[in-house]
Formats: C-alpha cells, structure tokens, sequence
C-alpha cells in the first residue's frame, strides 16, 4: 500500500504559515491592549445639560480593578454633573460584592439600573440564545409594553439583585427599579428613567411627569428598548461586539446591526455604549470595540 502523498510545503505556503504563527501573539497583544484602555466618545446634543456622563458593564473583579479605577479616574477628570452606570456590575459565579465600594471613588451622583450579570439571566453561551428567541414572545410597544414572557423560573437570580443592590446603595449607586428621579443641572431639569433588566423580565417603566426638562431612559439591553417619550435612550449589554471585524459596524445604518453607536431612526434617540468591561473571559480583551465612556456636553 502506498503510502498518502502530503502536499509539498512551496516557500509561499511556508512564509504565509510561519507569518500566520507570528500573528497570533501580536493580535492577542493588541486585544489585551484595546481591552484594558479607554476612549471618551463626546455626544453634543444642544438641549441637554452639561456633563452627564455614561458607562456600562463594568463586571467588576479582581483581575479588572485597576482598569476601573482608571476609568473612575477619567470620569472625574470630566468633573460630571451626574453618572449613570447602565448595568452589569459583576461578573459571574462567585464574585466579591465587596468590590463595589469601588463606586465611591465617584465625585458626583450615580444612578443607575440592573443587568442580566446582575440577575444571573442569560448570562452563558446558550441562556443567551434562549433570551434571544423568548424576546420574540415580547411586547414592544409603549402603550403596553410586557416583558414578562422573559422571566427566569429560578428565583435565586432575582434574590441576587436584591443583595447586589443593597450593596451598591451602600456605596452611593442609586438603583432605580423601574423608578425615576429628577435633579437640576445649570437651570435644566434632567428626568432620568431607570428601567429594570429586560432579560430578567423586570422591565417595567414608570410614568414620569410631562414638562420641560430633558427626559433620559436607561434599560441595560438595547434590543428590550421601546419608542418611549424620551429626549434619549442610553444602553449597554453589547459591548460594541467586542471583538468586531472592521466594517461590520457600518452595517447598522442598514439596519442589520445594532451594536454600539447613536442610533437615530425614526424611534426614539439611543445611545448603545461599547461599556468599560469584558464578560466570560479571564483577562480584558478587545478588538475594535475598545472600552468608553460617554460624556453629554462636557
């Protein structure tokens, strides 16, 4: 029996493998370096007040925390008038709560809202397939909008966020659960609606007063969003793909992709952050989606 023929190595297949080899460290070098830096995306939008200031899915833990210092840092450089933190704030199985004293490094009033880290819903490979299909089961519409058809059946995730937010009003977040709050910030109302996690099926907004001032939602999942009555609706939970090759962001002008951006269609204005952290990874890697912060007229 004759023995298989292998394909003869030409130089050309040889240069392009030892040249794919050499790769591999270099781009895990560039991930690690996107994944632990930040970018400030400024927004202006005339009729909102000045320095609000927005994160997301911090999913705090002891590996990341320097890397949110220096985002705490570079916040307090923007001297905000508020920060919101639009959910996400652990990380996964056995994590410290005691880490979010963190939050207390802030020179400004938090607000923020839960994700569905923060919950325990959806948050592995295949509970977010299955979130995925039971959103289609959901009703989206304003006047009466219903996520219930996406609550977990296990309650030890809902007792979790009890805990979890207890803890964070302890160190100066304010959770708002499906509750609003209103401040003045240079002569300007600014309503900031905090709707609980969509995954968790906690979703349900509050009625706010009608008036004058600028009116902002927060909901963790950008797709849970609905055509509220809101100058604009801010969101995380995609972390901008994380590792996103180039172009694929160009596709959400089409429609087809929703991954981070100002989205500005004929639905209410959304902003979806790239978010500061990184989920199910033992180490901070990105590509093309590094972390940011998000600042309203600085």
């Amino acid at each position: 029996m004759k023995k298989p023929h292998l394909p003869r190595m030409t130089f050309n297949r040889y240069f392009a493998a030892i040249f794919i080899m050499a790769l591999i460290p270099v781009s895990v070098g560039v991930m690690y370096e996107q994944g632990s830096s930040t970018e400030i995306t400024v927004l202006t939008i005339p009729d909102a007040p000045h320095g609000i200031v927005f994160i997301a899915d911090p999913h705090l833990r002891d590996a990341n925390m320097d890397h949110i210092r220096e985002v705490i840092a570079a916040i307090n450089e923007l001297h905000p008038s508020v920060v919101l933190i639009g959910g996400d704030f652990v990380y996964g199985e056995g994590e410290d709560l005691a880490l979010q004293e963190v939050w207390k490094e802030v020179d400004a009033p938090v607000y923020a809202v839960l994700g569905n880290h923060d919950y325990k819903s959806g948050d592995s490979g295949t509970g977010a397939i299955q979130k995925t299909l039971a959103l289609r089961g959901a009703d989206l519409d304003p006047d009466h909008y219903d996520l219930g058809c996406m609550k977990d059946e296990d309650p030890e995730g809902y007792a979790y966020a009890d805990t979890l937010t207890a803890v964070l009003e302890e160190n100066d977040v304010h959770v708002l659960r499906n509750e609003y709050t209103e401040m003045e910030i240079d002569g300007k109302t600014l309503c900031i609606v905090g709707v609980d996690d969509g995954w968790a099926g906690m979703a349900d907004p509050p009625s706010h007063p009608e008036g004058d001032g600028f009116v902002i939602y927060m909901i963790h999942e950008p797709e849970c969003r609905a055509d509220w009555d809101a100058d604009l609706i801010l969101a995380g939970h995609t972390h901008g793909g994380q590792f996103i090759p180039p172009g694929v962001d160009g596709l959400a002008s089409d429609g087809l992709v929703r991954l981070s951006g100002l989205v500005t269609d004929d639905s209410t204005r959304t902003y979806i952050t790239r978010g500061v952290g990184t989920s199910n990874l033992e180490v901070e890697l990105r590509l093309f989606a590094t972390p940011e912060i998000v600042v309203i007229n600085p």
